[in-house]
């Protein structure tokens, strides 16, 4: 599987933005028919694609990826193994490790993930790494980004959500969509997602981990080690996310209620100590 995720295929994905989205016609005065609703929904999948690409492209430019292909490798194994069970597979999801100080992790629309080389050595085994992954896609999975920048469309408009963002017609709809790309860039690395968001993500991350067969006290016991770091590298974890003590209870309240606290699924130490270390 090397080269799965080489830099070249990546900013070859990224190119993909300015790819153009068929336009779709509404019987008069009667909404869509069901099969321009079909239309529409692969539509708005493609504008979900174009829209990450564009917030992918503004990360990379701020850290770019760390050249240890053989790493990058695994984590889109790890990555990809747990996104099976993510109820999206109208989506390539494409995993990446990037050059940064802080212990962090994001995720943009359309399925491109980031994480820090810190955040990856504060880990202990592949489950852990597995429940980083498992939280950023679930980030994808439940549109928090598109959410928490209100793209919604009407049920009678023939371009629902993000499709109104793509191929803007004269220089307004180019504006359009890179003002909303940089609104997205900054709830990444500057104002957050909201409390509710980051622990729904916490939580529909663990059930990907368990199905996955990762042990699913992983992501809790990951973020209880980022916790008792210390330093600089947590500055922007701890300015954009909840409480670690919030989120760590609210993990082990979801493990309780689910009958999982005490699982003894596998973490798979040692593989991750012969790939990540």
């Amino acid at each position: 599987m090397r080269g799965i995720f080489t830099a070249a295929l990546f900013l070859f994905a990224l190119s993909l933005a300015n790819a153009e989205t068929d336009n779709f016609r509404t019987r008069g005065g009667g909404g869509p028919t069901e099969q321009e609703k079909a239309e529409i929904a692969v539509s708005d999948i493609k504008a979900e694609i174009k829209f990450g690409q564009n917030i992918a492209a503004r990360i990379l430019a701020r850290n770019p990826m760390i050249e240890n292909q053989s790493l990058i490798d695994y984590v889109n194994l790890v990555g990809n193994a747990v996104a099976l069970y993510a109820g999206r597979p109208e989506l390539k999801f494409r995993f990446t490790v990037i050059q940064s100080k802080h212990v962090n992790a994001y995720a943009t629309p359309g399925g491109y993930i980031f994480i820090t080389k810190p955040a990856i050595d504060i880990m202990q085994d592949e489950s852990e790494l597995a429940g980083a992954l498992a939280h950023e896609i679930a980030h994808v999975t439940r549109k928090h980004i598109v959410n928490a920048l209100k793209i919604k469309g009407s049920e009678s408009s023939a371009q629902s959500g993000l499709t109104r963002f793509l191929g803007g017609v004269g220089d307004a709809g180019r504006v359009a969509f890179a003002q909303t790309v940089d609104k997205a860039v900054e709830i990444l690395f500057q104002d957050g997602l909201s409390r509710e968001d980051e622990l729904d993500a916490d939580k529909t991350g663990t059930i990907y981990l368990a199905t996955t067969g990762y042990d699913p006290t992983a992501l809790r016991r990951y973020l209880r080690r980022v916790k008792a770091s210390k330093g600089e590298r947590l500055k922007v974890i701890n300015s954009t996310h909840p409480p670690f003590n919030l989120r760590i209870n609210k993990l082990a309240e979801q493990l309780k209620s689910m009958g999982i606290g005490k699982s003894r699924l596998p973490t798979v130490r040692a593989r991750f100590l012969e790939r990540a270390r």
